[in-house]
């Protein structure tokens, strides 16, 4: 058949990518079709400000099989910076000052009483639903449970902005059971958790780890390749380039974000509830940028109310005349990665004699084949949304980090659900069993 191939996968993600590599080792042919001009999806690793700069996901951890487990495969490390020297917060209607070992302790206490349901609740994190009880935790929102602890106002505050942090987006719709997930998958060890988020990153940015991956693969990459629609026929499925050109396979990989899901026309409709669940979306829709001021500083973590426009900071890199800051925003529309004297306002709340150099960043939201940063769930998305998105519709299989079982919001989530995809397509196809 003209343009035909055993599978077709949608997006050159970590899913997308490791999926292809997986079935191409069956000996089925697959082909990637591939909306940018690049490899790699929602981590994005850039020459920018004088360095190569990790735009999107980026952190990594041995708490995280299955990346470990192609880090390993490829021979790939994990570098870490320097340890914080200084930390600044604003709580309670003032600037405090203090070690990092001090904003944490502030943080402890809080966070064990509301991670401590985790192993009951989510005892087999990969099974996230094996406790129906989850059920009706589903329906608390991060900022329910946070009301609940009747903390002290400068714990509240840092609680609050911790959690908006993590979501990079907005918790009073935010799903507790996402807290607890990744609680679960840390070990229910919440600053295992946290030192998975922000702390070790691929050796060579993770260009190198999705390049090792797609090298290791026999596929058909195209890029520039947006999809308009997917259609089923008698045969299997067929993609539809916008510029017309169309695709044949027997199954289709779809490894679209949760946002930009409904921007392909599926032919028959997929589902109502993975309809419904694209359309109510996920709370990742913050902002990452950016930002390099003037003069080697101490390397430096600092913490803003919740609602700031970058609430978190912290220095990343010192060189020997400037120092460059990553920082994180809970909504994109409040930020503009090309700003600089917004950026240089913001922080002088902490520090008031740093100068901004440059700035950059991506704005993730924006962007038409994202929509979104890293997936974070609403409540209820867990126990009404999850088996549903994951249910393959005959030939038609999601693929992605917003569709994981395990660590949902990162290059793990993506790998695991990648691998879930490919094995599932290979059981359909009854091959390498």
């Amino acid at each position: 058949m003209q343009n035909g191939s055993d599978v077709i996968v949608i997006g050159a993600g970590f899913a997308g990518l490791v999926a292809a590599r997986e079935l191409s080792r069956k000996g089925l042919s697959v082909r990637i079709l591939e909306a940018r001009d690049r490899i790699a999806g929602r981590t994005w690793l850039e020459p920018r400000m004088g360095r190569n700069l990790e735009l999107g996901g980026t952190w990594v951890h041995w708490s995280q099989p299955h990346v470990w487990a192609e880090l390993t495969r490829y021979g790939i490390g994990v570098v870490t910076g320097r340890d914080f020297e200084k930390a600044y917060w604003h709580a309670d209607g003032r600037l405090h000052e203090g070690s990092p070992d001090e904003l944490m302790m502030l943080l402890d206490g809080p966070n064990r009483d509301f991670l401590a349901p985790s192993r009951q609740l989510v005892p087999l994190p990969y099974e996230p639903l094996s406790n129906p009880a989850i059920k009706e935790a589903d329906q608390l929102t991060v900022a329910e449970k946070i009301d609940a602890l009747e903390l002290d106002p400068v714990s509240d505050q840092l609680m609050r902005s911790f959690w908006a942090l993590n979501f990079n987006g907005r918790i009073d719709d935010a799903a507790y059971t996402q807290a607890l997930r990744w609680a679960a998958a840390a070990f229910h060890e919440w600053p295992i958790m946290f030192e998975t988020c922000a702390t070790y990153k691929v050796q060579g940015g993770t260009a190198a780890l999705a390049q090792a991956i797609l090298d290791d693969a026999d596929v058909d990459l195209r890029l520039s390749a947006p999809v308009a629609e997917v259609r089923q026929d008698a045969e299997g499925v067929v993609a539809v380039v916008r510029d017309g050109t169309e695709f044949a396979a027997r199954a289709v990989v779809v490894t679209l974000p949760l946002h930009a899901l409904n921007s392909v026309s599926f032919v028959p409709e997929l589902s109502p509830g993975k309809r419904e669940a694209a359309e109510g979306g996920q709370l990742g829709l913050g902002a990452k940028l950016w930002i390099k001021v003037k003069g080697r500083r101490e390397r430096f973590v600092a913490m803003g109310p919740q609602d700031w426009p970058l609430n978190f900071v912290q220095a990343e890199y010192l060189d020997a005349e400037s120092t460059t800051l990553v920082a994180f925003g809970p909504d994109a529309a409040a930020v503009d990665v090309g700003d600089a004297a917004a950026a240089q306002e913001i922080l002088r709340r902490w520090i008031p004699d740093l100068e901004v150099l440059e700035v950059s960043g991506h704005n993730w939201v924006e962007d038409e084949f994202a929509r979104e940063t890293w997936p974070m769930h609403r409540v209820g998305y867990l126990s009404e949304s999850l088996a549903e998105l994951q249910r393959p519709e005959g030939p038609i299989f999601l693929a992605g980090s917003d569709y994981a079982n395990g660590w949902g919001g990162f290059i793990d989530g993506a790998i695991e659900s990648g691998f879930t995809a490919a094995r599932a397509i290979a059981e359909q196809f009854g091959v390498g069993l």
